[in-house]
């Protein structure tokens, strides 16, 4: 948490924050959620509007009483850049305080050059995002990056990512703040997802929600009283990681029979390509158009479908193993909605419902009497969105007033005392 020793920082911090979550709003809300008196909320809101950081938007709606200017913040008073990557894409975007896309550039992840390669590339594509824009680098106020794999926040390092076997240890943070001048906050991609859909999209601000991510991974995003859950070294979360079978097919991790081994993208699209060879005449096959090597687990989705039996047996299997892990992760931490990656909307609104009858079977009834099942709502950009919330949550977040240094410093009070006995022998007469 960051640390203010004046106390008008702080309030003002407070004041910035608020406006930010429920404007527009009146100097007499500020006040009354605030419990500031008017002596500091009007010159801090004066000092906000001469800054351009607050825009008196017009008058409240109120039937009765004074009529009370509005303020908002301005939206575009600064920008964030966002980057999410993975083994099929790197997207960038520049957005505005709400957060809002501004700017939006993909291209297709390259594997092929290693470690380096593919640090300057997404260098390259945060750089294009920026000059589509059109906006100058100064403008900027911070940038987060949206990592497929294990990242270490604190550190701001990508520690490594099992669909991309070269990508460890890499201090993405440093690499940004280095190039582009502003704050970096790295993040899992999961995470970031759970963050936008939960603010922006179909969470609608749950406070208890779980969102899955699916896709050669599998990852949990998980709030607990609208907090986000990271764990002792940042691995909460690692749900395609769980172990189901004792002795199921390898996995990335090292591991036999986890859960993304079983049901994750590429063993979906591996089990369909198997049929295919056996002589199985998928429609997954007629969607790629006729070349097996283009079936893929998102071909299997929509051959279920359309009720292809070849792709609704394998998505059967799917259901199955993701609904008893999530029944796991319900009877844990009692969500009250799960929101399931918009991609597996693919396999259509049957698909949605078939998880939600497999998690009521094998969880506490308690636990899924009031529970929620639905896609995302953001699409591709829920990575990007949330890289730009985690900024704004650091740019905007309150701080602590810091208390003075004999508080916490047992080394202070030390100090002072050994000057205290040296001071006498040391005066000058």
């Amino acid at each position: 948490m960051k640390h203010v020793t004046e106390k008008k920082k702080r309030d003002k911090a407070v004041i910035e924050a608020l406006v930010r979550r429920y404007g527009p709003i009146s100097r007499a809300e500020i006040r009354e959620l605030t419990h500031l008196r008017w002596s500091v909320v009007s010159p801090i809101v004066r000092e906000l509007l001469i800054e351009g950081k607050f825009l008196e938007v017009g008058p409240s709606s109120n039937p009765m009483g004074r009529k009370q200017t509005l303020l908002q913040l301005n939206e575009d008073q600064g920008f964030i850049l966002a980057v999410a990557f993975d083994p099929e894409a790197i997207s960038a975007a520049v957005t505005n305080l709400r957060p809002q896309i501004k700017s939006k550039v993909t291209h297709a992840t390259s594997l092929t050059g290693g470690k380096d390669e593919l640090v300057a590339q997404l260098m390259r594509c945060a750089g294009e995002a920026i000059q589509q824009a059109g906006i100058p680098r100064d403008k900027l106020m911070g940038a987060g990056i949206a990592d497929p794999g294990l990242v270490n926040v604190q550190e701001g390092i990508s520690i490594l990512a099992a669909s991309i076997d070269f990508w460890k240890n890499v201090p993405l943070k440093q690499i940004f703040e280095e190039e582009f001048g502003v704050p970096v906050v790295l993040e899992s991609s999961t995470r970031t997802q759970a963050l936008a859909e939960r603010v922006l999209g179909a969470g609608e601000d749950a406070e208890d929600m779980i969102y899955i991510e699916y896709g050669k991974g599998v990852g949990a995003g998980i709030l607990i009283a609208g907090k986000m859950l990271f764990g002792h070294d940042w691995i909460a979360g690692e749900f395609g990681h769980i172990p189901m079978l004792e002795k199921g097919p390898a996995c990335n991790c090292g591991s036999f029979g986890c859960l993304e081994a079983l049901v994750g993208l590429s063993a979906v699209e591996a089990r369909c390509r198997k049929a295919i060879r056996e002589g199985s005449k998928t429609r997954a096959l007629e969607i790629a158009n006729g070349d097996a090597t283009k079936v893929t687990g998102w071909t299997v989705l929509e051959g279920s479908k359309l009720g292809d039996k070849t792709c609704v047996a394998i998505v059967e299997d799917l259901v199955k193993y993701l609904g008893l892990g999530l029944s796991t992760l319900v009877n844990l931490f009692n969500p009250s909605i799960i929101i399931l990656d918009h991609r597996l909307g693919l396999a259509g609104d049957i698909f949605l419902e078939q998880i939600a009858r497999a998690v009521k079977k094998q969880a506490l009834g308690n636990a899924t009497a009031n529970l929620r099942f639905c896609f995302g709502a953001l699409g591709s950009d829920a990575s990007l969105l949330g890289a730009a919330l985690t900024v704004l949550e650091k740019t905007f977040e309150i701080p602590a007033l810091k208390p003075p240094r004999f508080m916490v410093e047992r080394s202070a009070i030390e100090e002072l005392n050994a000057n205290r006995r040296t001071w006498p022998l040391n005066a000058t007469p």
